[in-house]
């Protein structure tokens, strides 16, 4: 076995005094306010509400919620030194985990790396302390160090010490005899001795060659995990002497586990099989020419646009109705995926698409239905370059996921489409990070799928805490978002386009700022950074700047949205082909259109007649049926021979014109009145035509006088049954006049895009952090300050919550000297709401019952009323 040759020696261990901070809070107080902001922007939860000093901030950073949170943002290889720390003796040097992490032969790629993965983790607080002395946050520690109930993704086991723990003396003495070592009475020095054996590389290989091959065998089949094998009650020879020599340690009265010690010798002191310092490459799929990518993406663009505008005609007079449980119907889904000609999936995504842009939404009525929004009608008057920009902003910020529709959620519910249980936090970040991944691309180059999801398994592994997690739901956003560019003309052949590379600020040098709630401003409680002025009066003024919403209200956030909203609609409006003001009629009673339509002459075509396919053009054709629907819209034959010579740039074919005069004449001739209903005709031999036929036996139909028929049915049904039998009715008002059958547009009142939903508090920006660090350092400087001890202390006085006391005069007192001296005082405050705080103050003034002074924790001047103050003590002279 090539694992069993002599190592080299392990290397030298540093020696000497601990100097360097005791705990995580004393190493927070070393950092610079640079590394403390740089940890609350990787660390936003710290931020809520800001702590009140520095110790508290390391309590939050401890907590287990938060260290699973920031576990889960670190890229594979920092997340395998953690785990390599966790498995690491406590206080372990960097040379220690230098050779956990590149073994005995050494790594260059790994020893390059490994500085930046420690000074991330230390960046974060995961890990403090200097190279001598690493030290990993405990509760990070308890998450991935190994255990029983949750195997470590290093796949060692337990110390000799841990797997022995509750051994009789007496096992441990024959395991010490067995191994050949001195025996001792003494468990601990017994253990002691048989982790140094482990540890030891010369002795190990000597008691290793002594191994029959199939021991070998065992130990190679445990050595990179999992390390717990099952045994019988009587094992195999092989297994007996693995056992006896403590190779092998008993975990359960079944399990035997390979020690963590014995496991790094045969490893060559490696805690990963693979350690993964840089990120795979992307590879590349195809290289296109750039002109044919944009070209590609502009036509997939105008498909998109062309798309949403057919769903929302389609559901332009009411959609569907809302179900009990909220979102659409399988049934109505099929309908609307038959309704634009594409799958059901694809229909999802448009529903949900219109639906994040604020375009569609339920009606809220009794009987409630989906609707358009007004914000559609003002949406249909943009540019086509504009609209584009705003749904594909609406998707690059939502975190609404299309593709998790027909699955079902956490309690066996089926999730439907505008439903509930759909919103993805880590959507518009995995969204916002693959185009970035495109654009660090040569222009025109595809990646291959595969290697975009390798990269975002690297940067972001699933599971951090859990070495066996369940599914990989980044891996599956990914592989959505990919499609997804496609269809929305962001990316073309597989490559970044022009206008998707503005969209997400990823062009010209342009700041990118990040997805939606990565990045933007957010108020935070208690931060103080804009407390009350001087004289106003105000004592605890707190909250940063409120959050902005992004581009037509949608309340993202995101910063510079409406400039990229601008810069992509640019970058698409060149690419796009201009509208048309003409078809191409043809003598098979179709139409073409050789492009997109200018909107009235598209409106009207679409009422005249039936789309029959689409693509690069779209093919009308023209019915009995359409030309009548257009005849019910209120249009004369005149006026239809008028609209068609104008748009068509060949002349009228004779069958069309046929067509159109045939339907008019004998459009309205027989008319649908309320009767139940009735059906009168000046022409008897019509009304003889129709009761003789035998399609018309279902309608119930009884004449009541020469030129009229009576029938039970509505006059809906009824005009529907006359049309498929082939006629042509018109339904009349009580007066006998013709009914015009205009389409009615039905829209719901002023509604707001969904929210995004957000995991956690979004990155606070500058102005939040530098505020967070001033009153971290003055609220620190509170809680640590040496202050001057009172001349005579009295025990009565004594504070329980850890606020100064004194009387009403003593702090008046105490206050008018600082005035005069300068001096800075330590005060206990107590707000409006009863909130207790400590805070150090340099006052410059006292008048009517106030004192005006520097606060150090809001870094402003502010005033206090004196009453509400509920001690004052001074600082120590060496106190700056």
């Amino acid at each position: 076995m090539g694992t069993m040759s002599e190592k080299p020696p392990a290397p030298p261990e540093v020696t000497g005094p601990v100097t360097g901070p005791r705990t995580l809070a004393e190493a927070l107080r070393t950092r610079s306010d640079t590394e403390l902001a740089v940890l609350l922007r990787a660390r936003p939860d710290l931020l809520t509400p800001v702590p009140g000093d520095l110790t508290q901030l390391a309590t939050r950073a401890g907590t287990r919620a938060s260290v699973v949170r920031a576990l889960e943002r670190l890229d594979r290889f920092t997340l395998q030194v953690a785990e390599a720390l966790a498995v690491a003796p406590d206080h372990a040097s960097y040379t220690v985990l230098a050779g956990l992490m590149a073994g005995d032969d050494g790594d260059p790629a790994v020893s390059a790396e490994l500085p930046r993965a420690v000074e991330t983790l230390r960046a974060r607080a995961l890990v403090w302390g200097g190279d001598e002395r690493l030290l990993l946050v405990r509760t990070a520690r308890e998450l991935l160090a190994p255990s029983p109930a949750r195997p470590s993704a290093t796949g060692l086991g337990p110390t000799v010490a841990e797997a022995t723990a509750g051994m009789s003396p007496g096992r441990i003495q024959e395991i010490i005899a067995a191994a050949g070592l001195t025996t001792t009475h003494d468990p601990v020095s017994a253990i002691t001795a048989l982790t140094s054996l482990f540890t030891d590389r010369t002795r190990m290989a000597d008691l290793l060659d002594t191994a029959p091959p199939e021991a070998l065998a065992v130990l190679d089949r445990l050595v990179w995990g999992p390390p717990y094998g099952e045994v019988t009650a009587d094992p195999t020879p092989p297994v007996r002497w693995l056992r006896d020599r403590g190779l092998l340690l008993p975990a359960s009265p079944r399990t035997l586990v390979l020690p963590r010690e014995a496991a790094l010798y045969l490893r060559a002191g490696r805690a990963h099989r693979v350690p993964q310092p840089r990120p795979p490459e992307l590879v590349t799929r195809v290289a296109h020419d750039p002109q044919a990518v944009d070209s590609a993406a502009a036509a997939q663009a105008h498909t998109a646009l062309a798309t949403v505008e057919e769903l929302l005609q389609e559901w332009h007079e009411g959609g569907p109705a809302v179900m009990r449980a909220g979102g659409l119907s399988v049934r109505d889904m099929k309908r609307t995926a038959v309704a634009l000609d594409v799958s059901e999936p694809m229909a999802a995504f448009w529903v949900e698409l219109a639906y994040a842009a604020g375009l569609l939404a339920s009606d809220g009525e009794a009987d409630e239905r989906y609707a358009p929004t007004p914000a559609y009608d003002t949406w249909l008057e943009l540019p086509p370059a504009e609209r584009w920009a705003r749904i594909a902003a609406a998707w690059f910020d939502a975190t609404r996921v299309a593709g998790l529709i027909g699955g079902q959620d956490g309690k066996g519910r089926t999730l439907s489409a505008l439903g509930p249980g759909l919103d993805r936090s880590a959507a518009p970040e995995v969204r916002h990070r693959i185009l970035e991944l495109l654009a660090d691309l040569p222009v025109g180059t595809a990646p291959t799928p595969a290697s975009v999801l390798a990269r975002l398994r690297w940067e972001r592994p699933v599971g951090a805490h859990d070495p066996r997690p369940p599914e990989d739901p980044r891996s599956r956003l990914a592989r959505e978002t990919l499609t997804e560019t496609e269809l929305l003309g962001i990316t073309g052949r597989g490559a970044l386009s022009a206008p998707g590379r503005a969209l997400a600020g990823l062009g010209g040098g342009e700041d990118s700022g990040g997805p939606a709630g990565t990045e933007g401003s957010g108020g935070t409680e208690g931060s103080g950074s804009t407390g009350g002025s001087a004289g106003t009066g105000g004592t605890e003024g707190s909250g940063g700047p409120a959050r902005a919403g992004g581009p037509g209200g949608t309340g993202t956030g995101r910063p510079g949205a409406p400039s990229r909203e601008a810069a992509a609609a640019s970058a698409l409006t060149p690419l796009l082909p201009q509208p048309l003001d003409h078809v191409l009629l043809q003598a098979d009673l179709t139409a073409v259109a050789p492009g997109p339509l200018e909107r009235p002459l598209a409106e009207t075509l679409a009422v005249l007649a039936d789309v029959e396919s689409k693509g690069g053009a779209t093919v009308y054709r023209f019915t009995p049926a359409s030309v009548r629907r257009a005849l019910d819209a209120g249009r004369t034959a005149s006026e239809l021979h008028t609209f068609l010579t104008s748009h068509s740039r060949t002349p009228v074919p004779q069958p069309l014109s046929y067509l159109i005069d045939d339907v008019a004449r004998r459009h309205g001739r027989l008319r649908v009145g309320a009767a139940g209903a009735y059906l009168r005709c000046d022409d008897e031999a019509l009304l003889d035509e129709i009761l003789a036929d035998k399609r018309s036996l279902g309608l119930g139909l009884r004449r009541i006088a020469p030129t009229v028929i009576a029938t039970r049915a509505d006059p809906v049904p009824l005009l529907a049954g006359l049309r498929s039998m082939g006629y042509a009715p018109a339904a009349e008002s009580a007066e006998g006049d013709v009914l015009i059958a205009r389409a009615h547009a039905h829209r719901t009142p002023p509604r707001t895009p969904p929210v995004p939903v957000l995991d956690g508090p979004p990155v606070p920006d500058a102005t939040l952090l530098g505020a967070a660090v001033r009153a971290l350092r003055a609220g620190d400087l509170a809680a640590t300050v040496d202050r001057k001890p009172a001349a005579a202390p009295d025990p009565t006085r004594a504070p329980a919550d850890g606020l100064p006391r004194t009387t009403s005069a003593e702090t008046l007192a105490t206050v008018q000297a600082a005035v005069m001296t300068g001096s800075p005082l330590w005060i206990g405050y107590v707000n409006a709401e009863g909130t207790a705080s400590q805070r150090v103050i340099a006052p410059v003034r006292v008048e009517g019952g106030y004192v005006t002074a520097y606060d150090h924790t809001a870094d402003e001047v502010r005033t206090y009323p004196l009453h509400r103050i509920t001690g004052v003590a001074e600082l120590a002279d060496d106190v700056t």
